[in-house]
């Protein structure tokens, strides 16, 4: 199974994934976690040009053939190769962040940015998409207050507001995929959250392995 945790800036995604992904090895399943961009020694290449904060100059396009090339890298070397094992995928981010963001967020056509995910995944789509709303002011209040601060995360509140208007968007085309969770409670209500809804949508390992 493919997971994917999305979310505006300061969501909580990252600090979430480990504590969730242990709690599912302690349940018997084989997870592998990744995060975008990087996830591979060229996507974390990539991931360097992309969040250096005095890359200002850079154009949005170019912005966005970046992140896609790291994905298509991730996608290659990564998550297929562990998903043809068998093997519970969790990524911080993937392809729906390239819709909220340089869609979105940066008004690129989204009809384009859709054939060109496709092309740099293979197709490969999520099974569960988990969306970490929260308010754009707040998140970014949280990242600063860690320390945490990069290029894509200095831009100005109304692109942030964008982006998130876009996740909600796509969670509201797509259901099926989507689960929205209200990531401003306290990180334990947050977790419980996330292995329920995890818990409610894989089939238990014995079961698995039976089929």
């Amino acid at each position: 199974m493919f997971i994917t945790l999305e979310g505006p800036e300061g969501s909580g995604k990252t600090s979430q994934l480990p504590d969730l992904a242990a709690f599912l090895r302690e349940d018997g399943w084989n997870v592998l976690t990744t995060r975008e961009p990087g996830g591979t020694d060229i996507g974390d290449q990539v991931r360097q040009v992309l969040m250096r904060i005095d890359n200002t100059a850079m154009d949005p396009r170019a912005e966005t053939l970046l992140f896609l090339a790291a994905r298509a890298q991730l996608v290659a070397q990564i998550i297929r190769p562990a998903l043809a094992e068998d093997r519970v995928v969790i990524s911080d981010r993937y392809g729906d962040s390239t819709i909220a963001y340089q869609g979105y967020g940066h008004k690129n056509d989204l009809n384009t940015i859709r054939q060109m995910l496709a092309f740099a995944t293979g197709g490969l789509i999520p099974d569960l998409t988990i969306l970490m709303d929260v308010d754009p002011a707040i998140g970014l209040r949280r990242k600063k207050s860690e320390g945490e601060w990069n290029r894509m995360d200095a831009y100005e509140l109304e692109f942030h507001r964008r982006v998130r208007a876009g996740y909600l968007e796509l969670a509201r085309e797509d259901p099926k995929r989507w689960v929205v969770l209200d990531a401003s409670q306290s990180r334990e209500m947050v977790q419980s959250a996330l292995r329920q809804v995890v818990l409610a949508r894989l089939t238990p390992p014995s079961v698995a392995h039976n089929a």
